[in-house]
């Protein structure tokens, strides 16, 4: 980085790269004492929710809320002094002076708690996908700027170091023009292309069912089909293995490429059989992006459910690419591989990246995912995968979610939010909710 260019300014020219805003406006400002603590709260504590426990308790750790007390209970046995509840509503009414939230719920309840938490101005840290719908992406982003607060979607990967490294080779044009990306995961690694249990249980005496549900069609509890986990794999509540990894496994594309600068894409989706309530077992999409400035039209390919790519000619016979998730960029002068998380970014075969001379260092390093989300909570740069990248990064995955679930072909306006002559898209792009779980 240049003598002079504060990190801020460069994030903000970065982002601008890759067909985001970032207004240096947008964040707060307040100066922080180096030993002032945040007042956290946290909003789903198991599962992936136990990944932030320890940023939330590096600072003033003051309430928990979690639908299944059973996965609060450890957690609330560590940090006495926190309030616990089961309604994140109730949870927010009681601590007005947040400073920041983390939310680790089923992808359906993202967007009513992220929002909710925006407007009484906290600072805000959402899994990925930061939300169930497209609609939700763009209007999420929008109340965290006007709010004025600090966010982060939960892509770790795009802290690291793999993804930086992959842009730095792109836009160095060390790849040449990179036409074709193929991204692969292991997902689904729970039940899909199923219908719905003709059972109810008994709710357990520690599971708030109706906050669980939240804004989502009510159904019956049904023991072990929904929570925890499986919730992924069903219409209502997950996006399936795209939501699952697609934030992941697709932000080199998305970030190196600058599809965020494309104003139209095409989407295909293949898929084994219909389901009417989840996600199918298997799934291949397509996207076709059109040239963005100086790059050329590039297609992106998704595969899941044990589906793959070709294996590239250009990989060793002894190597193979990462099982769990992999990317693979194919340039006019070479290909690139990393895993689903950004590590391992080479060109292969090996002798070829030998022989390739590195970029230089262009983009900053941020570190620790949520130590940087706590950074620019006490007014420092804004972190990372702020909302305005997150945004329309999100909404890009979740066009292939849309594509997958109407199984048609779609000519999509980045700008209107409209598939074009697919009226019934609407319905999915901007979903309904149950009273009382919105406010907007």
């Amino acid at each position: 980085m240049s003598p002079g260019i504060t990190r801020r300014k460069f994030l903000q020219g970065t982002a601008a790269a890759a067909g985001v805003t970032v207004l240096a406006s947008t964040f707060r400002t307040h100066a922080y004492a180096a030993n002032e603590k945040l007042n956290t709260a946290l909003i789903g504590v198991g599962g992936q929710g136990g990944a932030s426990h320890g940023a939330a308790l590096g600072e003033n750790l003051v309430a928990l809320c979690d639908a299944d007390q059973g996965r609060m209970a450890d957690l609330a046995k560590r940090v006495p002094q926190a309030k616990t509840y089961t309604d994140w509503r109730k949870m927010l009414d009681a601590h007005k002076h947040l400073n920041a939230v983390f939310i680790a719920v089923p992808d359906h309840s993202h967007f009513p708690a992220a929002y909710a938490a925006i407007s009484r101005s906290m600072s805000t840290y959402v899994e990925k996908p930061m939300t169930h719908s497209i609609w939700e992406a763009r209007t999420l982003a929008a109340a965290a700027r006007k709010a004025k607060v600090a966010t982060q979607m939960g892509n770790q990967g795009h802290s690291n170091e793999g993804w930086r490294v992959l842009c730095e080779y792109v836009w160095a044009g060390l790849l040449g023009d990179v036409t074709l990306v193929e991204c692969s995961t292991d997902r689904p690694i729970w039940p899909q292309g199923l219908e719905r249990p003709n059972r109810t249980d008994p709710i357990p005496p520690t599971m708030n069912w109706e906050a669980w549900i939240g804004a989502a069609p009510m159904r019956p509890f049904v023991n072990d089909v929904y929570h925890p986990f499986k919730w992924r794999g069903w219409l209502d509540f997950g996006c399936g293995a795209l939501g699952d990894m697609g934030c992941h496994i697709m932000d080199g594309a998305f970030w190196a490429l600058k599809l965020g600068e494309a104003k139209t894409c095409t989407v295909v989706a293949e898929v084994d059989a219909p389901y009417k309530e989840t996600f199918p077992r298997w799934t291949v999409i397509t996207y076709k992006f059109p040239a963005r400035g100086k790059m050329p039209p590039v297609t992106l390919k998704w595969y899941d459910g044990g589906k793959r790519e070709p294996r590239p000619p250009e990989l060793e016979q002894d190597r193979n690419l990462s099982g769990g998730g992999h990317s693979i960029f194919h340039g006019t002068k070479n290909v690139m591989v990393a895993d689903c998380y950004g590590g391992s970014v080479r060109i292969i075969p090996e002798s070829k990246q030998r022989e390739t001379p590195r970029p230089p260092r262009t983009l900053p390093r941020a570190g620790d995912h949520r130590g940087d989300f706590l950074a620019a909570c006490k007014g420092g740069p804004p972190a990372s995968s702020h909302f305005d990248y997150a945004g329309p990064f999100t909404e890009m995955v979740l066009l292939g979610v849309l594509a997958l679930r109407l199984r048609q072909p779609i000519k999509w306006d980045f700008a209107t939010m409209k598939a074009a002559n697919l009226p019934a898209a609407d319905a999915i792009i901007h979903r309904q909710y149950r009273r009382g779980w919105v406010n907007i």
